[in-house]
């Protein structure tokens, strides 16, 4: 076994994680190649294409295929434009005022107007009865577990409330609002009724689910994408009819995979490939996180389980159907054992990680270094340019 190398993720590969395109947030920003601090920031805030276009293909069924105009709110990078760029969906307009996000989208959607402040809706130059679908997740921070929690007393919670004078001005047929798990539990629940209380006063039906982006299974990503990753969506339909809305989310035979309880081998543990490459096979990664770029530090609260668990593009996201030691190096790869790990937590004295290979990643949180993954055996430039493959394994978190 040849001696371990230790790297963190590149932007790349957290585009991966979250289902786009490569390079996707490599653009110019202020006259230079965008640095990876912002790129990191960007992918970590958004929500998983994947995911997207499953719930999008769902409303354009029950709507027959008929197209649908729709307006994004708090796009960050537009998962939900990637998503569904070939329904036949039209666009008529995003709202982003973080500068990066708005430059990646100045960039991927340079036709798109960008109505910018949220919190100005009202003044936008948008018909109104012209939107029949309205998307957006607005910002977690004061609902996440991570964070101080002040719910709606937060500015940046209360844009749920704003969303919801969005709702009331356009009324949509659809809307599809994003959020993090610790808004079902964030002032015990009340936050999270006043939003959906909110919906049915408005006269819609809604519905609510948890999603895991490592078992939502889609034609764009048939394999779903390796990263541990629960949000809550809640999908409403004008007209009071939850129904409606109950079928978008909730069909059993849609999102495949369930979490393996605890206590199995970490061979078991592993997910369905061969044995002979158990440690390639295992490439579910924690939640993508936002904080990655910022300065130094030790994780904080439940954010310990959101540090990326991915090795070397090569080694798991480049290989395509692995299914043994003798057809990995057959690509040109080798196979390796992943360690990530919280270099905050393995240098302190007390370690309570006591991370081992295979094991699931911790997280990072709001000051934290960036992820850093140990790799033992194999090279990390082998075959990086290859498609991405993605096995499942590991259990859910809550963010």
């Amino acid at each position: 076994m040849s001696a371990t190398a230790v790297r963190r993720l590149t932007p790349r590969e957290c585009e991966r994680l979250q289902g786009f395109p490569d390079d996707h947030t490599a653009i110019t920003y202020r006259g230079k190649p965008a640095a990876d601090g912002p790129r990191y920031r960007a992918i970590g805030n958004s929500m998983a294409v994947n995911v997207m276009r499953w719930i999008g293909q769902r409303i354009a069924a029950a709507e027959l295929d008929r197209p649908l105009r729709y307006l994004s709110v708090c796009s960050g990078i537009e998962a939900a434009s990637t998503a569904w760029h070939d329904l036949g969906w039209e666009l008529m307009g995003v709202s982003e005022i973080e500068p990066f996000a708005s430059a990646v989208l100045a960039a991927r959607f340079p036709e798109t107007v960008n109505y910018g402040d949220l919190t100005q809706y009202a003044s936008w130059p948008l018909p109104v009865g012209s939107v029949d679908l309205l998307v957006g997740g607005s910002p977690c921070q004061s609902f996440s577990v991570a964070g101080l929690r002040k719910g709606l007393d937060d500015p940046r919670g209360n844009l749920a409330l704003t969303y919801l004078g969005l709702v009331d001005l356009h009324r949509p047929r659809w809307i599809i609002w994003e959020n993090v798990p610790g808004v079902l539990s964030v002032d015990g629940g009340r936050a999270f009724g006043t939003f959906v209380g909110g919906l049915a006063e408005l006269g819609y039906g809604w519905a609510y689910r948890v999603l895991d982006a490592q078992y939502v299974r889609v034609d764009s990503h048939p394999r779903a994408v390796p990263q541990r990753r629960r949000r809550v969506f809640v999908v409403g339909c004008a007209g009071g009819d939850w129904k409606r809305a109950a079928e978008v989310l909730l069909e059993h035979r849609s999102v495949c995979g369930d979490p393996p309880t605890r206590g199995p081998s970490r061979e078991g543990a592993a997910g369905g490939a061969a044995s002979g490459a158990r440690s390639v096979a295992r490439t579910v990664s924690g939640t993508v996180s936002a904080k990655w770029a910022k300065g130094t530090g030790g994780p904080a609260g439940d954010e310990v389980q959101n540090l990326v668990e991915v090795p070397d593009v090569a080694a798991t996201l480049g290989v395509r159907g692995v299914r043994s030691r003798t057809e990995l190096d057959g690509h040109g790869a080798h196979v390796v054992e992943v360690l990530p790990f919280d270099p905050t937590q393995v240098t302190h004295k007390e370690n309570r990680s006591r991370p081992e290979y295979g094991d699931p990643a911790p997280a990072l949180s709001r000051g934290a270094r960036p992820p850093h993954v140990a790799i033992r055996g194999g090279s990390p430039t082998v075959a990086a340019a290859a498609p991405p493959e993605v096995t499942h394994a590991g259990e859910a978190d809550d963010e």
